[in-house]
C-alpha cells in the first residue's frame, strides 16, 4: 500500500466502523442426520451438510412493495459502506464483512482464522470425494476444523 493511501486508510476506518452497524455475520447452518433424525444448528457436527440460510427479501403482495427485515436493511447497508470504502481499503463487500467481524479478535486468532478460510474449502472437497472407507475420516477432520472456526468465532 502507499504511503499515503495506508495514512488515509488508518484515518478513515475507525471512523468509519463507527457509522457501520455492528457485525452481524452470517454464520452456516448445518444439517445433521444422527440416527435417522434430522436437525439444524449453527454448531457442526460430523457428517453435517452447510445449508443455505440466507435471509430473502420479500415482497408484499397487496401493495408491490418490498418489505424488507432488519437484517436485510443492515446487510444493504454494510454493503453500501464497503463500496464506498473499496478504493481506501481495497476489499470487496464480503472481504469488509469479514474484516469487521474478526477485528476485536487477537492476532493469533485472526491467523487462525485465516488458515481455516484456505483449509475448510479442501477439507469439505476431501469429505465429498472420499472412498467410503475413507470418508468418516475425512468427515471428523471436516468436523474439527469446523468446529475450531466457530469457537475461535471467525
Amino acid at each position: 500500500m502507499q504511503p499515503t493511501r495506508r495514512f488515509l486508510w488508518s484515518c478513515a476506518l475507525p471512523v468509519c466502523l463507527c457509522c457501520v452497524s455492528p457485525a452481524h455475520a452470517q454464520k452456516p447452518v448445518y444439517r445433521c442426520d444422527t440416527g435417522g433424525r434430522v436437525s439444524y444448528s449453527n454448531e457442526p457436527c460430523v457428517g453435517a451438510k452447510e445449508i443455505d440460510a440466507t435471509p430473502t427479501q420479500g415482497m408484499d403482495k397487496m401493495t408491490g412493495t418490498s418489505r424488507k427485515g432488519a437484517d436485510v436493511q443492515r446487510h444493504e447497508h454494510d454493503t453500501a459502506m464497503a463500496d464506498a470504502l473499496k478504493p481506501l481499503t481495497g476489499m470487496n463487500a464480503e472481504q469488509f464483512r469479514v474484516y469487521k467481524h474478526r477485528m476485536p479478535l487477537s492476532a493469533p486468532d485472526k491467523a487462525e482464522c485465516a488458515r481455516l478460510d484456505h483449509q475448510l474449502p479442501d477439507l469439505k472437497q476431501r469429505a465429498a470425494k472420499a472412498p467410503t472407507g475413507d470418508r468418516a475420516a475425512a468427515e471428523v477432520d471436516l468436523y474439527k476444523a469446523r468446529k475450531r472456526f466457530n469457537d475461535l468465532n471467525c
